[in-house]
């Protein structure tokens, strides 16, 4: 394959990536029609560990026009958390799910809710992750949103038993800046990036499945200190070390088996970050599967695949992760 450039592969990401607007009206309230959990857990006992900013506070924008239809996001998380879907008729399975945002909010309802309750329709108990965002001033910034994903992790398999699943079967699925989230947690799963709190923390990060779907392979484009509207333009951070590293160079024997999933039209994030975690992951010996979709642009979930071949991911990922144990 011929090496990508760093920039090339990830640069386009910017010009989607722009902060929403600061003036955010109160979210919709759902109707019957629209998926909503159970309940929540909250990551952390107290507050989350390295917050330095006192003021910041949970917040969410509805960012839809139409009524009818919910697209709300959180543009401000000072309390991580789990909203939880319990499977219908729970078979043991459990997926913990990554939102995407630029890691500049997490997206509610259709890169979250909307597969949670699809999961659960088909038994598998389904945990929405809204991760710190490592721009809202966090301590250790670069390791703020994987920290809680190993939280999480943990915390889904210490509670196993409450929820009905089986503490082996857990796999982690995340979309865009998530599928960064989710690709680091399956990179670096075993890496020390808080403090333990509690008897969950003895617990194993790694999910039996990791699915990054449209993924970014690096978090830094995400908090470029300029945002460029041209490939390439943009200037990067100065920094290094883990949370910076791409991804593909994360990847090791110890990652689990990956499912890969990229539309070749999408406008934000080219497929080269697919194709070069795929390759990475080829030459680790880590089990694989990847579908190139012609049609999907970027940020597809459930809700913008309908009419298009994109629509079969949900169940491509469901079969792959049946056959590496997710399902009994």
């Amino acid at each position: 394959m011929t090496p990508v450039d760093r920039r090339t592969v990830i640069g386009t990401a910017l010009a989607a990536a722009a902060i929403l607007p600061a003036t955010a009206r109160a979210a919709a309230v759902p109707d019957a029609g629209h998926p909503q959990p159970a309940f929540s857990v909250n990551l952390w006992p107290g507050e989350a560990p390295g917050l330095q900013d006192p003021s910041l506070k949970d917040e969410v924008l509805e960012r839809s026009k139409d009524p009818a239809v919910l697209d709300r996001a959180m543009v401000r998380i000072r309390t991580p958390r789990l909203d939880v879907f319990p499977a219908k008729q729970p078979n043991g399975a459990a997926v913990m799910i990554t939102p995407g945002g630029a890691y500049q909010r997490v997206v509610i309802d259709k890169e979250g809710y909307e597969l949670a309750a699809w999961l659960a329709e088909r038994g598998v108990t389904a945990f929405v992750c809204f991760y710190r965002l490592p721009t809202q001033g966090w301590a250790d910034p670069r390791n703020v949103s994987l920290a809680d994903a190993q939280r999480a992790m943990r915390l889904i398999r210490h509670r196993a038993a409450e929820w009905k699943i089986d503490p082996r079967r857990v796999a982690a699925l995340g979309y865009s800046a998530g599928g960064h989230v989710c690709g680091d947690l399956a990179t670096r799963h075993a890496e020390k990036v808080y403090a333990p709190v509690d008897a969950a923390d003895a617990l194993d990060a790694r999910p039996i499945v990791a699915a990054p779907v449209y993924p970014a392979i690096a978090m830094d484009p995400f908090l470029a200190e300029q945002r460029g509207t041209t490939l390439g333009t943009t200037t990067q951070v100065s920094a290094t070390g883990p949370g910076w590293t791409m991804l593909d160079a994360q990847v090791s024997k110890a990652t689990p088996p990956c499912f890969l999933c990229h539309a070749e039209d999408d406008p934000v994030l080219p497929i080269a970050n697919t194709l070069r975690l795929r390759e990475a992951l080829k030459a680790a010996g880590v089990p694989v599967e990847t579908h190139l979709f012609e049609e999907g642009g970027h940020g597809f979930g459930l809700r913008f695949t309908v009419g298009k071949p994109v629509a079969a991911w949900p169940e491509l990922f469901i079969a792959f992760a049946k056959r590496h144990g997710l399902l009994a």
